[in-house]
């Protein structure tokens, strides 16, 4: 906490601030990170390995494969969230597995998994539209932008 908050604590919210402070346990940095490198550069590889297997067995080209590798690896984001086994991999690497689209695909199935008792509609759909909205949205302005900013570099350089 920043001195200018101590600042204006009560000396008996002082005195807490410090007690908790000794109590938290110490969260482990360094490992956290490597956990996290290691575990995400793991799914990206599994999704190279897709990539690669596209191109030499079904003859996409480096460009087309990444449509069905991105769908095969939300298929299995969404089938290891189903079983359990994605909410423990995160709990353990933590952000590693959250920055893949895996992570996008397992927030989504949670959502609807855990809300689905308030039926199709207004516990799955809502629910995980409360998620999705807001990186479509976001996706969507930013494609604009980008696109905005190519054109106008394309205008004025030729």
């Amino acid at each position: 906490m920043s001195d200018k908050k101590k600042k204006k604590l009560t000396p008996t919210q002082q005195e807490y601030q410090a007690f908790i402070k000794d109590i938290e346990p110490k969260r482990p940095l360094a490992r956290n990170c490597i956990l996290a490198f290691l575990v995400g550069g793991s799914i990206c590889a599994i999704g190279q390995g897709f990539t690669y297997f596209y191109m030499s067995f079904f003859d996409f080209t480096e460009k087309t494969a990444g449509n069905p590798t991105v769908a095969t690896m939300i298929f299995l984001g969404i089938l290891l969230t189903g079983f359990g086994v994605y909410d423990h991999l995160a709990q353990w690497a933590g952000a590693g597995t959250a920055v893949p689209v895996t992570g996008f695909a397992n927030a989504m199935s949670s959502a609807a998994i855990e809300h689905k008792s308030e039926g199709f509609v207004l516990g799955v759909g809502t629910n995980m539209f409360k998620l999705a909205g807001p990186v479509i949205v976001y996706g969507t302005v930013a494609a604009f932008f980008v696109a905005l900013i190519k054109e106008l570099i394309a205008k004025l350089g030729g």
